[in-house]
Formats: structure tokens, sequence, C-alpha cells
């Protein structure tokens, strides 16, 4: 038995030398109706739509005397069925060859005339997809659509993000007769329709400056809600040690200037917001506008019953609880018992309640004061005035 997996590109005219060569000595071909239906009469009548894994490795054991080939669209190692395949070849100890083809990147990329190596490469094809996480990291972002997610709707999430304005590319049924690419804003991509086999090129879309958490104060939106203050809200980063892709939470809001900068650390992940006053709500939104960060969720409600239906978190800063520190704790761990987390207080009771609440799960407790002070001005002297001593209580 031969069993050889092949890369179709976007058709038969798109096969590799080696890839028809493959298909020209098969005495079965297995595949998507799609890939069967365009092959021509002169290769093997034996031939199986079929493209779930399970099927097509059952296929191959009855057909163990025959030089078998599976047919893939696009590339093998390119978002593609043949990585589900292989590893089940492989755990099956059935020896096989693969043969990739021309991807869809390529393709798009030949049609545009432009090299591909820079491009962020996302699929959205028959899965959940967050083009604006995506197309955050500054550089031109290629999305493999498909189910759901087509150009359009991709389109329609970045426009209600802010990136409406840039430009991008829509490549259908690349590599065939019926190629066509349209390049406009996202914002009237938004609005179209296309076929099917489809892809999109967004361009470098703005990104925020970098720098170090601890923005000033003054940068942030702040009416009469407290806000966590700067050298404070870099300490609670850091004890968080926030990672790109994290999933965050903000317990107790307030401004969210705390929020704002576990979303600026974390341009691939997610950060959800919780606050019960809707003044402080309304500004946490107005902060989020301004530094246009749309991995930023906002939920108005009381904590814990407010952090239901969030995704288990990575890390949790709790700056507010209303007397509810200990079950929002409970809540925390409940969704994952390894969350990096930290808590904020300024009242002695609030400490004792945090270190209570921790160490009751069993946990290694690590409390840190910080004391600023920053001066003003008084005449032609330079004081320095204190702000609160705040303490932060964080898991070791």
């Amino acid at each position: 038995m031969k069993i050889t997996l092949v890369g179709m590109g976007s058709g038969y005219d798109t096969l590799t030398r080696r890839g028809t060569a493959a298909l020209a000595a098969a005495d079965c071909i297995i595949g998507a109706r799609r890939l069967l239906d365009a092959l021509p009469e002169t290769c093997a009548p034996d031939r199986a739509a079929l493209y779930k894994t399970a099927d097509i490795l059952a296929l191959i054991r009855q057909k163990q005397d025959k030089n078998i080939v599976v047919l893939f669209s696009g590339d093998t190692g390119f978002y593609s069925g043949a990585s589900a395949l292989c590893k089940a070849l492989d755990e099956a100890g059935l020896p096989y060859t693969t043969e990739p083809g021309v991807s869809s990147v390529q393709l798009l990329a030949a049609a545009l005339h432009r090299p591909w190596q820079d491009w962020t490469l996302v699929s959205a094809h028959g899965c959940a997809c967050d083009p604006a996480a995506a197309c955050r990291m500054g550089k031109p972002t290629f999305f493999l659509t498909g189910g759901t997610e087509t150009p359009a709707t991709l389109c329609q999430k970045l426009t209600a993000a802010g990136y409406g304005a840039v430009t991008a590319t829509v490549g259908e049924n690349l590599g065939s007769d019926a190629q066509r690419i349209v390049t406009e804003p996202v914002q009237a991509l938004a609005k179209q329709e296309f076929a099917p086999l489809s892809v999109l090129l967004v361009d470098a879309c703005p990104m925020q400056p970098h720098r170090t958490p601890g923005l000033p104060d003054e940068d942030f939106i702040r009416g009469k809600t407290p806000m966590t203050k700067q050298e404070v809200r870099a300490a609670v980063l850091a004890k968080l040690a926030v990672r790109p892709d994290d999933t965050l939470w903000d317990v107790g809001a307030g401004t969210g200037s705390v929020s704002v900068e576990m979303a600026l650390a974390a341009p691939a992940g997610r950060v959800f917001a919780a606050e019960c006053d809707a003044d402080a709500c309304a500004l946490i939104h107005q902060n989020r506008a301004k530094f246009a960060v749309q991995n930023l969720h906002v939920t108005h409600g009381m904590a814990p019953a407010a952090l239901g239906d969030w995704p288990a978190p990575d890390a949790v800063f709790i700056g507010g609880s209303k007397g509810n520190l200990r079950a929002i704790v409970d809540t925390v761990l409940a969704a994952n018992p390894d969350a990096r987390l930290c808590i904020s207080a300024i009242a002695l009771e609030t400490l004792q309640e945090a270190v209570a609440a921790l160490t009751a799960h069993g946990l290694a407790v690590q409390v840190t004061q910080i004391a600023v002070s920053r001066t003003k001005i008084a005449s032609s002297l330079h004081l320095l005035m204190a702000n609160n001593p705040i303490f932060l209580i964080a898991r070791e």
C-alpha cells in the first residue's frame, strides 16, 4: 500500500508535477466532492467523497493493497485537514508521503505582486475569530475565511473596532478563471457579498505607541471616580505578569485605567472589566475609545454575579469589591485555580480580608505596601505631598 497526501492548490491546473504524478499512479482517490469533481477522467474512477479524518482512515484500512491519494485544497501545511490525517496515520503506524500545494496566501500575494513573508496569517474558517485582535499587531493580516465568517463579516467587526478606513483586499476564487480581486476600505467591503471561496487581506492597522505600563494619570478621562494611580498601576501589571495573549479580569474597574493598561499589554488577549457604578462604566467606555483598545469588554454589574459568563482568566486584578471580596476570590479560583491574582487595599480591614480570602484556599500570599509622594510647587519651593499608601496582596 502507498498513501500520498496531495495539496491541490486552487484546482487541478495548480497541482505540482509531483502531485500530478501521484494522481496519475493512484488506484483510489479520496477528497472533498469539489476536489474530486475537478479531476479529469484520466484519473482513477475509484473516488470517495470524504473529508472527515476518521472516515478517511477507515477507508484507507479497507484498501491496504491500493495506491491511495488523499486530496486537500490549497497547501497541506496551511490550515489544512492534512494535519489531522497526518497525526492519525502516525498513530496508526501507516507510512505516507506528502506533496504540498500552492496555498491561497501565495495565490493572493502573486495576484497583488506583493511578498507575503511579513503578513500575519489567521484562519477564520469554521472557527471563532477576533479580527481586531489579529490586526492590532501592526502588520498586514491575511484571513482564510469560510463557514459563518466571510470577508464581509470580518470587515463588519473591523469597522466596529474603528478600522473602517483601513484598506483591505478580498480575493475570490483564486487561481481559477473566475478569480476576482477587490481592494477597498474595510467599511466598504463590509457591505458587499463575496464568493464562498474567498480570502481577506487587511493592510497594517494603526497601533498604539508601545510603552511600558504606567501611563500618566492625566492621560485618562477621570470624572469623579477614584482611579488607581500611575505607580500603582505599573506595579499591578508587574505583579500579574501580563502576557500578550492573556485573558484578564479587572473587578471594580473604576475609570478603567487598569483595564486599559491590561488591554495595551495584552494586544492579542481579552480584558473583561466589571463595575457596578453607571457613571464609572461610562468613563471606562470613554477611555476604551480614547486608547482604541477594542479587546476591552465592559460589564455593568456587581461582582461576583457580574463575572458569571466570563471566560476563565489567566490573571485578575481586584480593585474594588463592595464587601464581596471573599466571594469574588472564590469565583476567580473556581474559574481558574492557577489564575495570577492581585488585590489592592487602602484600609487595614480590607488588607486583612484579602489575606484571609487567599489563605483560605491554601495559597501563599505576598503583601507589598506602596507609598508614593509627588512634588507640589508652593511659591518658589517644591514640596513632597504623599498619596494614600496602597497595599497590594498577591498570591505567590
